[in-house]
């Protein structure tokens, strides 16, 4: 059933000239993606600087492991996320509400679910990776409260998603820069003020979280009516969440693979000790800030495809794609330059071991030197994600991640220590870009459609 809906073209990526539309929509969703990560970067600029490189090392410890339990859950979202974005192309608006409704109430009993099972297992996990020794109770201390607040996380994530699967990039901006400031805000309260350690940066990060959740929920429900969920809204609809869960479910599984193939690549960086654990959570979100600019591309491409596939308009696909990657190109020779020239004094923000530091810059220095590749390879996953065509996503990166990066990793290792497992990283990324751009010359994605 169509409907008609007056706010509608302000959020219509199938009209206009492609490059347009897509920095219009990709530039909010930049800097809401740069703000989200303020929060991980946050925690670790203040904990390394006045906790110490253990302290560092417990909360960079403690990401890996969160990545995987919401794994599933993500995967989940990014699936319903399509679903709405090509339910909105094709003037569907009842069943993007529908859609929506669905997916709320799945994300906050998951939620719920995740955080009690994070909680009792905490301890266990760290012990299994091989956490050293000196880390592992602030470790567990830090991660205890921060996945208690999961089902706040999964759900506020839940309504951005949704939002910027309907083209809307500027407010879930606003409603991440707000927690962001409080996070900010609340790190230095409860770390320099009250001196609650760790324990006070998971504090700071769960309560910000749960305050953007209630500001963006009071938004849906007073300013949208597509995604309003009032009592009188809040139903579950087996049919259209069953649509979501086929796109969502190849990502999930996606996700968590990943997300044990970094536990398993955590392992192998534990055995390097603390100053190469430190490194790499240091060095990895700096990593993180960098790409952001290509995992925008790829966020933007997908809703892009979604709502351009639904309305049958191919040929503003492989447009955006162009413009897309001549981005891509420009960004990744700018990046590596700037980590080339200062590498050093941007891990100077998280510590002054010299030896962290010098590990760091040798993790940063290899990753940019794949950032091209990087980049092609999520932006042609972009418009596939977009398209529906999650399967094929998932196996390519399950293989280049379980058959080439862990492999190559416990091998290059051996032979050039922790440099090993720099490079594994950047030519799993290779061989899954290769293996992408085939099959998306194939065309076959374009079949995916579930409009």
């Amino acid at each position: 059933m169509t409907t008609s809906n007056p706010t509608q073209p302000r959020h219509d990526l199938t009209q206009g000239k492609e490059w347009k539309v897509i920095f219009r929509f990709a530039l909010p969703l930049l800097i809401g993606n740069l703000l989200q990560q303020l929060y991980n970067l946050t925690d670790s600029i203040i904990v390394g600087r006045f906790l110490g490189k253990e302290a560092l090392a417990a909360v960079s410890a403690s990401f890996f492991i969160y990545y995987f339990i919401i794994s599933l859950v993500i995967g989940i979202g990014s699936g319903t996320s399509v679903v709405v974005s090509q339910f909105f192309g094709a003037r569907q608006f009842d069943n993007v509400q529908k859609t929506f409704s669905s997916f709320f109430i799945f994300m906050l009993i998951s939620g719920i679910v995740l955080s009690i099972t994070g909680i009792l297992l905490a301890e266990p996990i760290f012990r299994l990776i091989r956490t050293p020794k000196e880390i592992i109770s602030q470790a567990v201390a830090y991660f205890r409260i921060y996945i208690g607040g999961t089902f706040l996380f999964v759900t506020f994530n839940s309504i951005i998603s949704i939002l910027r699967g309907m083209g809307q990039s500027f407010r879930p901006m606003i409603f991440i820069l707000m927690s962001t400031i409080l996070n900010i805000g609340l790190d230095f309260l409860f770390i320099v003020g009250f001196h609650w350690g760790v324990e006070g940066a998971a504090r700071a990060t769960v309560l910000a979280q749960g305050i953007g959740m209630c500001i963006s929920l009071i938004y849906i429900n007073k300013k949208h009516s597509l995604l309003s969920i009032q009592r009188k809204d809040l139903l579950f609809d087996c049919y259209l969440f069953k649509k979501s869960l086929k796109i969502g479910l190849p990502t999930s599984v996606q996700q968590c693979a990943i997300a044990i193939g970094l536990i398993a690549l955590l392992g192998i960086v534990n055995s390097f000790g603390t100053d190469t654990l430190t490194a790499y959570g240091a060095a990895g979100k700096i990593d993180m800030i960098i790409t952001q600019a290509i995992l925008t591309l790829s966020g933007a491409l997908a809703a892009f495809t979604g709502q351009n596939i639904g309305a049958g308009r191919m040929d503003r696909i492989r447009n955006g794609v162009r413009y897309t990657m001549g981005i891509n190109i420009i960004w990744g020779i700018l990046t590596f330059g700037a980590v080339y020239c200062w590498g050093d004094k941007m891990m100077l923000a998280f510590t002054d071991d010299s030896n962290v530091i010098r590990i760091g810059q040798e993790y940063l220095l290899i990753l940019t030197g794949f950032f091209i590749i990087h980049g092609g390879l999520n932006i042609f996953n972009g418009v596939l994600r977009g398209a529906g065509d999650t399967m094929f996503t998932m196996t390519t990166s399950l293989f280049s991640l379980w058959l080439i990066r862990i492999p190559l990793a416990y091998f290059l290792s051996y032979y050039l220590g922790q440099t090993g497992i720099w490079w594994s990283i950047g030519l799993s990324i290779l061989i899954g870009f290769i293996i992408t751009y085939i099959y998306y010359k194939t065309g076959k994605w374009k079949k995916k459609c579930i409009v």
